[in-house]
């Protein structure tokens, strides 16, 4: 393990403090924003509607640009790529590290839907290509066995810079947070382009699997009907790929295997939960149990440890054990029943014991992305993560869409029914639905091993 880690230090170095910087300033956005727009006031559908127009504009754009940055990324390296994200998410912070006034939370609010455009997704996909590919040859970077337990960390590293972003902003008033957050990722850009390796660009031809460890390990050890079943769960780009790949292209690339298929819709039902979760939670807060910076620092607190606890030590242990398919859908079962919990909370503290159940539904992304690891080419690695990211921000865009007038109908006073977390418990169905295909999935996949070891049997 280490030495398959050895070269990823500046890269979990870059990834904390780009997580550091960013999750500083959330426990403050909400009262920011109540300020602005509805000061003096615990409940404001205009601020609800504007972070929701804000999540679909970004998800809408991060659809387009993550794909294609992935895609360049095999090209070009993942350095110069991430110089991308890392670099445009300091205009926000910088905006209200000068001034919190109206007029400057307005230009926050447009350089930070332009930012995520370029950051939602991107950064996670490039990360994710980083550590599948070499700094110096263009064999993978950690072996496939040690995958899952390999973007588990990386994954538990993003959740310590989220604890310890959020730990500062308890203790920092909320004019310095914004400073402190923009000095943080200026810095993190330098770091980036001083001591991050570049991992280089992948320059393999559609039928070298000389530069394809994966490839190499399935043809060397496979008889005929898994060589057959290896074809399955490899799907490539189609051979015209001398540009940047066409919607058609990806969405074969995407549909080629059962694994693809599959990780493409769990993904997108996780994501469609979780950003209506994002939409909703904040402000049901704020209106149920009157929650205001200090409380919602104390639950992101609790949810990065709970995240960093099963990232960087549970599912490092459980995941050679158990296999990331396991993984997963112990995963969605924990995301399933916090969610629930939030939308039925009858009391200030049940968000803190919701929020515990981290530790399970942290297994999921780390699970889904060592799958799609696992079932494309080295030269591969960029755009497949990054259609992964591309669709996750579908979800982002129809997650605001679906979720902002439900959270602004179910807290006001004029809703039909005093259910103010209708609009979680329905995020929460979408996180059923993704569970119920893992399921479908696993069930899939153990099927397909029988009848392959009958055929083997029988040859």
């Amino acid at each position: 393990m280490n030495t398959d880690l050895a070269g990823l230090g500046h890269l979990f170095v870059v990834f904390f403090l780009f997580h550091f910087s960013s999750s500083m300033v959330i426990p403050a956005i909400i009262d920011v924003t109540m300020e602005a727009v509805c000061p003096g006031r615990d409940e404001c559908s205009v601020a609800i509607y504007l972070s929701g127009f804000q999540n679909a504009v970004t998800g809408l754009g991060a659809v387009v640009v993550t794909p294609i940055v992935g895609n360049l990324s095999d090209r070009y390296g993942r350095k110069a790529l991430m110089t991308l994200p890392v670099t445009v998410a300091i205009l926000p912070l910088f905006v209200l590290a000068c001034n919190r006034s109206e007029v400057y939370f307005y230009v926050f609010y447009v350089a930070t839907i332009v930012a995520g455009i370029f950051c939602q997704g991107t950064m996670h996909s490039l990360c994710f290509a980083y550590v599948s590919s070499s700094v110096r040859t263009q064999a993978d970077h950690v072996r496939p066995r040690r995958r899952a337990a390999a973007f588990a960390l990386l994954s538990g590293v993003s959740a310590a810079g989220f604890v310890s972003g959020t730990l500062t902003a308890r203790f920092l008033a909320a004019s310095s947070t914004f400073q402190v957050a923009a000095a943080v990722a200026t810095a993190t850009a330098l770091y980036l382009r001083v001591f991050l390796p570049d991992s280089g660009g992948v320059s393999c031809t559609d039928g070298d699997q000389a530069c394809d460890p994966l490839l190499q390990a399935s043809s060397s050890s496979t008889s005929s009907s898994a060589s057959s079943s290896d074809e399955e769960l490899s799907p490539r780009l189609p051979p015209h790929k001398a540009g940047l790949p066409s919607l058609s292209d990806m969405f074969t690339f995407l549909t080629g295997s059962l694994a693809m298929s599959g990780a493409a819709t769990i993904t997108f039902f996780c994501s469609l939960g979780e950003h209506g979760l994002e939409t909703a939670l904040l402000y049901y807060l704020k209106a149920q149990f009157g929650y205001s910076k200090d409380e919602f620092a104390d639950l992101l607190l609790i949810v990065g440890a709970a995240g960093m606890l099963s990232q960087l030590t549970v599912m490092p242990i459980l995941a050679p054990i158990l296999g990331e398919e396991i993984l997963l859908i112990v995963g969605l079962l924990g995301g399933c029943t916090q969610v629930f919990l939030y939308g039925i909370a009858w009391s200030y503290w049940v968000p803190y014991l919701s929020a515990a159940f981290v530790i399970l539904s942290a297994f999921v992304n780390p699970s889904i992305r060592t799958n799609v690891s696992k079932n494309v080419a080295s030269n591969e690695q960029g755009i497949a993560q990054g259609c992964i990211s591309g669709i996750s921000s579908f979800g982002s865009i129809l997650g605001p869409l679906i979720f902002t007038p439900l959270t602004a109908w179910a807290l006001s006073e004029t809703g039909p029914f005093n259910i103010k977390g209708f609009s979680i418990l329905c995020a929460g169905i979408c996180t059923v639905i993704a569970f119920i295909i893992s399921l479908r999935m696993r069930g899939a996949q153990c099927s397909a091993c029988k009848k392959s070891i009958v055929q083997q049997e029988q040859a």
